[in-house]
């Protein structure tokens, strides 16, 4: 039984770019890993080939698929925008694909049984090739080279003595074939890279959510501090000046520094403790800013009933709130949110349930809700937290008496 759950987290633990480049590079494996398979099926499919010829037909792709899985694992790990093959892993792929053809086009040379087996001798290595190559190459690219795969095929067939109307129907045949199964393997790789630069845009939002939550903090604190501290400074320099002149006024000034800067200390306290408040509407507003500014679509019931709630259980539940919106942003790709407060039989109950969480084998708590946890048995409380299926429920329970 231990196994499953570390293989579902093997996969769950992964984000959707992860996913989307593991699905996508084995893709590419499996598919050129069966390159000499089906050059075995070609052999077996018309008996009495040459069995030099044969031997060294499988061999190639053999050949061929070393050099095309190390070519496409090049081309998977290739960044930027002007992503490139290695030229040496190329011409190695390019120069086993020309041995493999040639040495199937000896082995058959008249096309096998009933003609059938020429053209997929011929077929094979290119397309290959061209499947590697999607990785990196672009689609105009891919396209010139089923073209090129195509009349190869037919060449081949007129050479070998083939009705030219056949020739034509075959090399018209591979070149869709060729084209559109490059295309498709290209296709999986777009699909990783647009995944990836969302995945990156949206980290990119968090942060400036962060950042923007940070300047807010920082205008509060100037706001309230800045005249303060200002007014601190003008009675500091009147009460010296006062006391050289031996004003008994001085004494005046000064008590006024003292008062101003406990003012400033209790409201200093209240910047840190909940940005100016620690009243719970602001904070659930604030969360639902936060995260609506970082691309999660937040929706927020029962705020009415927040600013009815005695003033502990108000900051109790807002450091609840902020933690599961730090959390939604750190910790999961939340596309949705939901926070809902509603008081009942004396029990007031905050519960915060996301998508996009990332789920693993380790479901321990953090230091914030730890912390979180700690606070709420204090006040007579309890946390909770649920993950299935990469929802992510928090609930958090208080006694409450809601004033009539």
């Amino acid at each position: 039984m231990a196994p499953v759950p570390r293989v579902a987290g093997w996969w769950t633990g992964r984000s959707d770019p992860q996913r989307i480049a593991l699905y996508t590079r084995w893709s590419y494996y499996a598919a050129l890993a069966l390159t000499p398979f089906f050059a075995f099926l070609v052999v077996a499919s018309s008996p009495g080939p040459p069995l030099f010829a044969a031997v060294l037909f499988l061999l190639g792709s053999v050949a061929l698929t070393v050099t095309l899985l190390l070519l496409v694992r090049a081309g998977l790990r290739a960044t930027g925008p002007d992503k490139r093959l290695p030229t040496r892993l190329l011409v190695g792929a390019a120069a086993a694909a020309l041995a493999t053809v040639a040495a199937g086009v000896a082995a058959f040379p008249d096309g096998g049984e009933a003609g059938s087996v020429l053209p997929w001798v011929v077929f094979l290595a290119p397309t290959m090739l061209l499947i590697a190559s999607s990785a990196v190459w672009p689609a105009r690219t891919l396209a010139v080279g089923g073209v090129v795969t195509g009349v190869v095929v037919g060449v081949v067939l007129l050479s070998a003595g083939r009705p030219a109307a056949e020739a034509l129907v075959f090399g018209v045949l591979f070149v869709l074939s060729s084209t559109a199964t490059a295309l498709s393997f290209r296709f999986s790789v777009w699909v990783l890279d647009v995944v990836t630069q969302l995945e990156r845009a949206r980290d990119v939002q968090a942060r400036l959510a962060v950042a923007e939550e940070r300047l807010r903090f920082a205008r509060d604190l100037h706001d309230i501090m800045g005249r303060n501290l200002s007014t601190i400074a003008v009675k500091g320099q009147l009460a010296a000046e006062l006391v050289r002149r031996g004003r008994a006024e001085a004494a005046d000034e000064v008590s006024d520094i003292s008062r101003i800067a406990e003012e400033s200390l209790r409201e200093i306290r209240g910047v840190v403790g909940g940005y100016r408040s620690a009243s719970l509407p602001g904070e659930l507003a604030g969360g639902r800013s936060v995260l609506r500014a970082a691309g999660v679509s937040c929706t927020v019931s029962g705020d009415e009933e927040a600013a009815l709630l005695p003033a502990a259980v108000q900051v109790a539940l807002g450091w609840v709130v902020r933690e599961a919106v730090t959390n939604v942003l750190r910790h999961s790709r939340a596309t949705t949110c939901t926070i809902d407060l509603r008081t009942a039989c004396g029990t007031g109950e905050l519960r915060v349930v996301n998508d996009g969480a990332v789920t693993s084998a380790d479901q321990s708590w953090g230091n914030g809700l730890t912390g979180l946890a700690e606070r709420l048995d204090a006040e007579g409380g309890r946390l909770t937290t649920s993950a299935d299926g990469g929802t992510f429920v928090l609930t958090a329970a208080l006694p409450v008496q809601v004033p009539t």
